[in-house]
């Protein structure tokens, strides 16, 4: 017991005994999260603890309390300043569910990967928990679930359009975004005895108020009734706020609900600078799960992260299905190499250290900075993308710095390889003129294979999703196999597949498995598309609509149509085979079905099920044919 005390010094107090380690007899914040506690900064709520405590603020921590009992968040007292409240590093009903909603069974952000250590809608029932204990103190969400809720949104498992996690949770303020610089003001602010409703004027918060602004320039959004009413109406509001998430352009927002309750959005807080970047990532984190968790055998989510670097947040490739424009925003924010460097010495000193640095990235490992001089002084495009259709003329493409600090990594003493591992994106590659990334990417970077993410090969589908058209695809893959063949590598091509995202019918379906068909390839695994809130796919999803055109979807919205185009995919799959079959005829594609080489399955008699009696007679094999066929008959007709 001793030892484990000796061992929890260095992170934010869990506990009274700790408190009274530190000297603390009230601290200023107490942080409910729904993760473990990891203090390590590819954890949200290990960021934003040492950021206040950089600042001069108190902070502990209560980790997953137990959800059934609200004596369980009064374990540190009453704060003297306030709550601070995050479902954790993921929305806690993805954390939950599967895209068919069925139950996960692990949960890798808690020890011992136990499933059910935090509830349904996280961030909803930590607020109840704590007003029924404290009525007064001020209560500030935050995380990727308040971030991207923090608006009147579509709730996939729900099937429904919720209100704003603000009202739903009965906080007083949201801070949306990354956090560091918002959260420090709103310290500032409850610091300087301002009540927390008349917090009002930071950047990249969300409040609530009973009337209009008379003067001030805003965007009013179409109201909560109205949204409900008519679908067109929330993917117009759904684009507005879309095009309001830039810092530099953005627009503060404003949600009715009734006539006296409004929900009001500041525009987004400014980036990091690469010197406050630093700052960030060079607080004194322990990086590792709190010694508490070492009996569970510790948190499964740090091996993912504890031999990686993040090298930068935010980015511009516009994504339809990725939150990131909401969340971190489509301005990228970097480290200096100096930071990163020595990040990497740490890591090389660590006991289970093997000299391998697993990767460098961020949401997008080869962007190092602004797409474009523009964005520094003015942001991003509010209605245009920096690669779709096609890569913009002011786009800088240029691998120089990465390429620089890659190089760096890899002379460092004890490392013997540096991976990457988070996204490449291929069309940024091509739109550099130089080659040299490409053949350092494939020479010291990767190991036998490359992941990255087409997503899909009909140009309908990527539109909607968007992705450049297939061919640039096709292209880098013909560069990627010539580079190989220089180098006299054998090292392959792996592309992530995304299963029924809007656009995609059973046509466009088919030719997606016709696709892995020719490469000679059937992933393992497949993504479906999962309807996450504040995405455009979801609004897609939501209402049929491209919120960016106004024009009609065709969404795939049936959780057994779904389950069609995904085993499309894995056409292989003997348990995939009814699927498949119902979703070939159902596309019109019987000529798919049979024995010539461009055919996906095989006609079903002819399968080792309606063959186990091969040792009978020829006449018995043919009768049993015969039925095998009449049965495949009456269940068309009866379709």
């Amino acid at each position: 017991m001793r030892d484990r005390e000796n061992r929890s010094e260095g992170f934010l107090p869990v506990c009274k005994k700790d408190m009274e380690r530190m000297g603390i007899r009230q601290l200023d914040f107490v942080y409910v999260i729904g993760d473990a506690y990891v203090d390590h900064p590819s954890f949200g709520h290990a960021v934003i603890g040492r950021v206040l405590e950089a600042h001069g603020y108190t902070v502990g921590i209560i980790a997953q309390p137990d959800y059934r009992n609200a004596d369980s968040i009064m374990i540190l007292g009453e704060p003297r300043l306030g709550f601070l409240v995050s479902a954790g590093n993921m929305d806690s009903m993805v954390n939950h569910y599967t895209a068919a909603k069925k139950h996960r069974r692990e949960d890798s952000y808690t020890p011992g990967k136990e499933m059910g250590k935090r509830p349904d809608r996280a961030t909803i029932v930590y607020c109840n928990l704590i007003r029924q204990r404290y009525k007064k103190v001020p209560l500030i969400i935050g995380g990727i679930e308040a971030s991207l809720r923090r608006l009147a949104h579509y709730d996939y498992w729900s099937d429904s359009l919720r209100r704003s996690i603000l009202l739903e949770s009965g906080a007083d303020l949201i801070s949306y975004g990354m956090g560091e610089r918002s959260i420090v003001e709103i310290a500032e602010a409850l610091e300087a005895q301002i009540p927390v409703e008349e917090i009002t004027y930071i950047p990249g918060t969300v409040y609530k108020r009973r009337t209009l602004p008379e003067e001030e320039t805003y965007i009013k959004l179409p109201g909560y009734e109205e949204l409900l009413k008519e679908k067109r109406a929330y993917a117009r509001s759904f684009y507005l706020q879309y095009c309001n998430t830039d810092s530099f352009s953005g627009k503060k927002l404003i949600e009715a609900y009734s006539e006296h309750c409004f929900v009001v959005q500041n525009p987004a807080a400014k980036p990091l600078s690469m010197e406050e970047m630093d700052k960030v990532y060079g607080l004194p984190y322990q990086r590792t799960w709190h010694p508490m968790y070492d009996a569970a055998g510790g948190i499964a989510a740090l091996s993912e992260v504890k031999f990686s670097l993040v090298s930068g947040r935010g980015c511009f490739g516009g994504c339809s299905f990725c939150a990131l424009t909401f969340h971190q925003g489509r301005v990228v924010q970097v480290r200096s190499h100096k930071s990163l460097l020595t990040e990497a010495k740490k890591m090389t000193e660590e006991a289970d250290f093997k000299g391998y640095i697993h990767d460098v990235g961020g949401p997008t490992a080869n962007f190092r900075g602004p797409a474009c001089e523009a964005q520094i002084k003015r942001g991003a495009c509010p209605e245009k993308q920096c690669l779709f259709p096609r890569p913009c003329k002011n786009l800088k493409a240029d691998h120089r710095d990465y390429l620089e600090l890659l190089r760096k990594l890899r002379a460092l003493p004890k490392v013997k390889k540096v991976f990457i591992r988070s996204g490449i994106r291929f069309d940024y590659v091509l739109a550099d003129k130089s080659q040299d990334f490409l053949e350092e990417l494939c020479r010291y970077h990767i190991s036998g294979q490359l992941k990255v993410a087409p997503e899909h090969v009909s140009d309908v589908v990527l539109a909607c999703l968007g992705k450049p058209e297939h061919k640039v695809y096709q292209e880098f893959a013909r560069r990627y196999r010539q580079m190989n063949e220089r180098l006299q590598m054998k090292q392959y091509l792996v592309p992530y597949l995304m299963s029924s995202h809007p656009g995609s019918t059973m046509k466009e379906a088919v030719k997606l498995a016709e696709y892995c068909r020719d490469l000679g390839y059937m992933p393992e695994q497949v993504q479906d598309f999962y309807p996450t809130p504040s995405t455009i796919s979801t609004c897609m999803y939501y209402t049929g609509l491209d919120p960016r055109t106004m024009k009609p979807v065709y969404v795939p919205r049936s959780l057994h149509e779904k389950e069609m185009q995904r085993a499309l995919i894995q056409y292989r799959n003997p348990k995939n085979r009814a699927l498949v079959e119902e979703a070939l005829l159902l596309a019109g594609r019987e000529d798919l079905i049979g024995y010539g080489p461009k055919c996906l399955l095989r006609p079903k008699h002819t399968d080792r099920k309606d063959n186990q009696e091969k040792n009978k007679s020829r006449d018995n094999k043919k009768t049993g044919k015969k039925k095998t066929i009449r049965n495949v008959h009456r269940k068309k007709q009866e379709r």
